[in-house]
């Protein structure tokens, strides 16, 4: 096996592949390789930079680190979507060809069989098949969904680049067997109205901290926490009688000639429910 060498890692796949007959499969492999060697040929990495492996449905190209990931980014980005709409304008459902992509870093090293060996590679095919990148694809209008690993998004991308707009690439985690791994997506993320991000919140309209004021005695009439002004109970429409429940706080609250009914808790410091008779017992009820 070769010592490792730091590559820059590119991988395109055709959606729903394997949904195709055979004829409509070799079809779509040659639209793949066509649009892979036009965008690279258009980033300036020629066949000397690369090696290329195949997959069937998708392309794993290594390419030298001395290739500008710049420019690789910059013609993914306008390249590929222009060739995707210029060949399936012109195909027929079967026959259309959309693509997940993904570049990273790392290093790779090849083994006597001319398989590819490497820890980052692994992470890369594994961003490629993640379910949240196939989604992005499903959900968008246009033929292509990129990632791009923290490792390019730290480099390249966060730089601003000419062609390489930063802020259209978004944070994501993805989910693999080896554990969480962040990248960030191209374009709008799935499911990104459904905000779980650590923010902080805005209180909830009607929301209590479960502390109540103290009640104001200053103030002759003054209104009791919660109570309503007259007009405020008078323009609400009538609802069926309830038991009426009065909030005391500390004191020693009387009525003249008045009968308390019904149940009765700390009378001088709590709750009074039930049935409430005023100004001389017998009266109607309140």
């Amino acid at each position: 096996m070769t010592d490792p060498v730091s590559r820059t890692i590119l991988l395109l796949d055709i959606e729903k592949y394997s949904d195709r007959d055979d004829i409509e499969q070799a079809y779509l492999r040659r639209m793949l390789y066509d649009v892979a060697d036009r965008t690279l040929e258009r980033a300036g990495i020629d066949e000397r930079l690369r090696l290329r492996a195949d997959r069937g449905d998708s392309v794993m190209e290594l390419i030298d680190a001395n290739a500008s990931v710049t420019a690789l980014l910059r013609a993914l980005l306008t390249e590929v979507p222009a060739q995707l709409h210029a060949v399936n304008r012109m195909a027929s459902s079967s026959a259309q060809i959309r693509l997940r992509g993904v570049v990273a870093t790392g290093y790779v090293a090849v083994d006597e069989h001319d398989g590819w060996v490497g820890s980052d590679l692994n992470h890369a095919c594994r961003l490629l098949d993640a379910q949240l990148l196939r989604t992005a694809l499903r959900e968008r209008r246009d033929d292509f969904a990129l990632c791009v690993s923290e490792s390019v998004h730290t480099g390249i991308v966060r730089h601003g680049h000419a062609g390489i707009p930063t802020e259209d690439f978004h944070p994501v985690t993805v989910d693999s067997k080896n554990g969480p791994l962040r990248a960030w997506l191209h374009g709008p993320v799935p499911g990104a109205g459904d905000d779980h991000s650590e923010k902080g919140g805005t209180s909830v309209p009607g929301a209590s901290s479960g502390e109540r004021p103290a009640p104001r005695r200053d103030r002759p009439g003054a209104q009791a926490p919660g109570a309503q002004a007259p007009e405020a109970r008078a323009a609400r429409p009538s609802a069926p009688p309830a038991g009426a429940v009065f909030h005391f706080d500390g004191g020693a609250p009387t009525f003249g000639g008045s009968l308390v009914g019904g149940d009765q808790h700390g009378v001088s410091g709590g709750q009074v429910t039930g049935d409430v008779h005023l100004g001389g017992s017998g009266g109607e009820s309140a």
